[in-house]
């Protein structure tokens, strides 16, 4: 399953037209202890850039930026009563929503995990 990176510190999981997103481990590092996650609502339309959901933590709020458009199908309900599972596990079991992809040709604009990498790198 291939994964995306965004410069705004979002990863993306595709499978086909079914894909799952989240903040990266750096990103998570970079927020601190995570206090509250608002996920987006289900089944809404996303677009490209679009801030969809915020994350809480001891040091800031911070806006997660969906990284392609498409629908969202499903919502990552454990962060409602654990939202320090995106510390534990950011890039897994602390994933946000999963969203049907509307145009997988956007992917083409994000970074794979060594380009991310570097980019982190140099920040």
């Amino acid at each position: 399953m291939p994964r995306y990176f965004t410069q705004d510190h979002e990863w993306i999981d595709v499978d086909g037209t079914a894909a799952t997103v989240g903040i990266t481990d750096y990103a998570q590092g970079q927020l601190g202890d995570i206090t509250f996650v608002e996920l987006p609502a289900a089944g809404a339309d996303l677009g490209k850039g679009d801030s969809v959901c915020v994350v809480d933590s001891v040091k800031a709020a911070s806006d997660v930026y969906s990284p392609v458009s498409g629908a969202v199908t499903d919502l990552n309900e454990a962060l409602a009563e654990q939202p320090e599972l995106v510390n534990s596990a950011a890039e897994s079991d602390g994933w946000l929503w999963k969203m049907t992809l509307a145009d997988a040709g956007e992917l083409d604009a994000l970074m794979d995990e060594a380009a991310y990498q570097t980019y982190v790198a140099g920040l």
